[in-house]
């Protein structure tokens, strides 16, 4: 199969194509954040379009591939949103006075997390780049276990299998 070649004309093409699948894994994306950010799912998708837009020509060799990539710029732009907002909240500029129990500290601790996770998927990219890939398909993007199973021309059972491993790589870096 040859692979998809993306430039300007058909990065609209794709995005057209592909805007519900994409929507559905921006809103995975901000649930798996926490939902605290101050983002829309729309936006997010918007952002990753820019993302391409702005590169030069890429090439996928297919789908899984596509979507796999997509799902590692909204990473990208998940953590950056969710720095910005810990970093805000720890005296960006903003003074906030209120009576009710401090719930910020619950918050970055979200967002120190989800950093956490994100360096540590950049990790296991390093080592097994179709580990972190299903990880950001299935824990980022929602994609069932037998869609990524679709998605990949393999078994179910080999994608459980994968995950697992992938599993056990991001506990043993993120202790």
């Amino acid at each position: 199969m040859e692979p998809v070649v993306v430039d300007s004309l058909g990065a609209n093409q794709l995005f057209a194509a592909l805007y519900d699948d994409l929507h559905r894994m921006a809103e995975s994306h901000l649930r798996a954040s926490g939902g605290d950010l101050a983002v829309s799912s729309t936006t997010l998708v918007h952002d990753v379009w820019l993302d391409f837009s702005g590169r030069a020509a890429l090439a996928f060799p297919d789908k899984a591939h596509f979507m796999a990539y997509a799902a590692r710029a909204m990473r990208a732009v998940v953590v950056d949103y969710a720095r910005r907002s810990r970093a805000l909240k720890r005296g960006g500029g903003a003074f906030d006075i209120t009576l009710q129990p401090d719930m910020s500290s619950e918050r970055e601790k979200d967002a120190a997390e989800l950093a956490r996770l994100s360096d540590a998927l950049d990790q296991l990219g390093t080592v097994d780049g179709a580990l972190a890939e299903l990880v950001d398909l299935h824990f980022f993007c929602g994609y069932t276990f037998r869609e990524i199973a679709e998605l990949r021309g393999m078994s179910e059972r080999t994608v459980r299998r994968d995950w697992r491993k992938a599993r056990l790589l991001l506990h043993q870096e993120l202790r």
